[in-house]
């Protein structure tokens, strides 16, 4: 039988210390907000987005969009804490490579990832307004913009 020693000597061996990123986890929670599946119908245009609540420092989420009975675009998405700390959104369309985006701005219902180097989009703008949840992606300046605005299912 281990002792409590022996758990912490487990643990920090494999990388699990009990009060590592404390705060960024809290940070993560507080996202919780995006959770939930969101769709929205335009005429015959469809998409939808679904997240997974916040749990061990992960949230997991899938968007896919169409037309009719068909399925046109999708994109595998995550938001995690990284091992510096840092809360990062990664953003696979299609099932490409995932890039990341950093949580630079984030209150109770709005969160900003930004990556700069991307060259579009360089802003992800998620805000929820009661049973709406608002996607807006941008260049850096913001002159260039895409906007989707969802009701939750």
């Amino acid at each position: 039988m281990l002792r409590l020693g022996s758990w912490m000597v487990l643990l920090l061996a494999l990388g699990l210390t009990p009060w590592r990123a404390s705060a960024e986890t809290a940070a993560i929670e507080q996202l919780v907000w995006m959770s939930g599946h969101w769709a929205s119908q335009n005429g015959e245009r469809w998409t939808e987005e679904h997240w997974l609540e916040p749990r061990g420092g992960l949230m997991l989420g899938l968007n896919r969009s169409g037309q009719t009975g068909s399925a046109r675009a999708f994109e595998y998405l995550r938001i995690q804490v990284e091992e510096d700390g840092a809360i990062v959104y990664w953003a696979s369309p299609g099932g490409r490579p995932a890039v990341p985006f950093t949580l630079s701005k984030q209150s109770d219902r709005s969160a900003v990832f930004v990556n700069e180097a991307n060259d579009f989009p360089q802003r992800i703008h998620y805000r929820r307004e009661g049973d709406a949840l608002e996607v807006t992606i941008s260049d850096a300046s913001g002159e260039q913009t895409m906007r989707w605005r969802w009701t939750l299912q």
